[in-house]
């Protein structure tokens, strides 16, 4: 089955661009350089596309030299986190590796160290800043994400996350941390953690030379954008839905290829915070900006491969998602040319379809 399409809030690529300064001209540059259009970082709504998220990463780390994008005091030069890696292998027990990789981070900034709680029966590895670099928010987003991926991946993707600890007020885009980080949030707290089952620490490290090289392959997109659950129910439901576009199949008919009803449906939905009718908008949404970016598909084509009634219809659903009109997710791609990217004028409102 094909992989469901996905995307990137505007809040986080505001955050990654934080640190050089946004919102200064330069940001601009990078936007267009990683094919984004610059008007989309002023409204609140929008979304990229993954791959020009990890774009828009690369560009930043090449340009600057920079695997931490300029939030701290003195760059990490390109190949850093390459050390930090190898600094892990050898080590004998995932705890080993962790405070491995610790010490060797701490030889190449100076604004943070990690240290190891132990609660009980859950282990943590907690961030603590010694500069003000730890007053901006994608700082923390990035560093505990990058550094949990890691572990996870020594731990063989078999790490259980019992919760996220963040040190700052819940953000405004709070609601789009449930597909960043995956398990229970916390705001407001003395550190930025993450917590885990201790008795990880003593599982065997694994991971050799070989399976380094393929990580690094795959970095820094394997790091940045998270590697979401097959298994839940949300997962499920945008799988499904994805597989039988363009019919685009109600709540009764999706309950039932899940084998459940469509009150059970709808209950397990609610306790993942979502809708089924949330979850296909979502899904449509995320369609939708991957196939303007990617291609020339007219805008009345691309309606209906969505399950909408028309062109003007689409649009209406598209702007009230996203703050803006279509075109202005292919401008900066390769369909810039496109008969297509001149939007006509957009239609009186009316209720979205279903």
């Amino acid at each position: 089955m094909l992989k469901p399409p996905d995307t990137v809030s505007i809040e986080f690529v505001r955050g990654m661009l934080s640190g050089v300064g946004y919102p200064s001209k330069s940001c601009a540059d990078y936007l267009a350089a990683a094919s984004i259009d610059p008007a989309l970082i002023e409204q609140p709504s929008s979304r990229i596309t993954s791959d020009q998220y990890v774009a828009l990463f690369g560009l930043l780390m090449e340009r600057l030299n920079d695997e931490f994008l300029g939030f701290l005091s003195r760059p990490l030069r390109r190949g850093g986190f390459e050390f930090i890696l190898r600094s892990i292998l050898g080590a004998s027990t995932l705890g080993h590796a962790m405070h491995r990789m610790g010490k060797a981070l701490y030889l190449l900034q100076d604004d943070f160290e990690f240290v190891y709680p132990i609660e009980g029966d859950i282990a943590g590895l907690r961030i603590v800043f010694k500069s003000s670099a730890g007053d901006r928010v994608f700082l923390h987003e990035m560093t505990i994400r990058a550094f949990w991926r890691l572990i996870v991946w020594l731990h063989g993707e078999r790490l259980r996350t019992v919760r996220f600890d963040f040190a700052f007020p819940t953000p405004t885009h709070a609601s789009e941390y449930k597909r960043v980080f995956p398990g229970p949030l916390r705001f407001d707290q003395p550190h930025t953690t993450f917590w885990f089952e201790a008795k990880s620490l003593d599982a065997p490290m694994l991971r050799d030379e070989k399976a380094m090289r393929d990580f690094l392959a795959l970095a820094p997109g394997f790091i940045i954008i998270p590697k979401v659950s097959e298994h839940s129910v949300t997962a499920r439901v945008r799988a499904y839905l994805h597989s039988r576009r363009p019919e685009w199949p109600n709540l009764a008919a999706t309950a039932d290829a899940l084998n459940m009803s469509s009150s059970t449906l709808q209950r397990h939905l609610a306790e993942e915070g979502a809708t089924f009718q949330s979850v296909k908008n979502q899904l449509r949404l995320d369609a939708a900006i991957v196939r303007l970016d990617s291609g020339g598909i007219s805008l009345a084509a691309l309606a209906l491969e969505l399950g909408f009634a028309d062109s003007a219809s689409f649009q209406r659903a598209f702007k009230l998602w996203t703050g803006s009109p279509p075109g202005a997710y292919r401008r900066f791609g390769p369909a810039s040319e496109s008969a297509e990217s001149a939007e006509p004028a957009e239609p009186p409102a009316a209720a979205l379809p279903p």
